[in-house]
């Protein structure tokens, strides 16, 4: 019982922390013209997510599948 406890008052505590540390502010905007000539992306550039979500996602799909094979081969014995 003190064990469970003092694990939801931890996990309350860093809850609360974490709503309350500042994330890193934008960075400055670039000097001397730049982007007038709309050689920058204004609102600085993007990092592409796209691919990675999908090497993510399959590679958790290949996992799941290889999981559900081996535990049907596993009852299978």
């Amino acid at each position: 019982m003190n064990k469970q406890l003092i694990k939801i008052a931890l996990f309350a505590i860093f809850f609360i922390a974490a709503q309350n540390i500042p994330a890193q502010g934008p960075p400055p905007p670039p000097g001397g013209g730049h982007n007038l000539e709309g050689d920058a992306p204004a609102g600085g550039g993007t990092a592409p997510i796209g691919s990675g979500m999908l090497l993510l996602i399959t590679m958790a799909a290949g996992y799941g599948v290889k999981k559900v094979y081996d535990k049907k081969e596993e009852n299978r014995d």
